[in-house]
């Protein structure tokens, strides 16, 4: 097995432990949030069942973009997929700091305030 085949895979496994972590995440808060309805007031009920459905996004969208650097940096380095793999971390990146502010309901840099959860 060459260095290439490895490498590729080891970036096919980070890809699947991404999409695992996003899949499993959603079905633990569902299982979570059905199991609490019954003990938390619907508002905060959704709020948390948001929150825990963005968190695994956010998890898996990490392992994502790492499996993506790893593919193109290590098998195939060349203009165009590098250019790819531009457009592709930029979209998950807004994607990664647009969930952030939805459910901190501020930018990443910005500190929490006392109040905040």
């Amino acid at each position: 097995m060459s260095f290439k085949d490895w490498v590729d895979l080891v970036g096919k496994a980070i890809d699947a432990v991404g999409v695992a972590v996003i899949v499993v995440g959603i079905l633990a808060t569902t299982v979570w949030s059905a199991m609490s309805s019954r003990r938390v007031d619907g508002g905060d009920l959704f709020m948390t069942y948001r929150r825990g459905i963005g968190k695994s996004i956010l998890l898996g969208l990490e392992f994502l973009v790492a499996a993506d650097i790893i593919t193109t940096v290590a098998v195939s380095p060349s203009f165009r997929s590098a250019g790819a793999l531009a457009i592709i971390v930029v979209i998950r990146t807004f994607l990664s700091v647009a969930l952030q502010v939805e459910l901190e309901g501020r930018w990443p840099w910005q500190r929490a305030t006392a109040g905040a959860s």
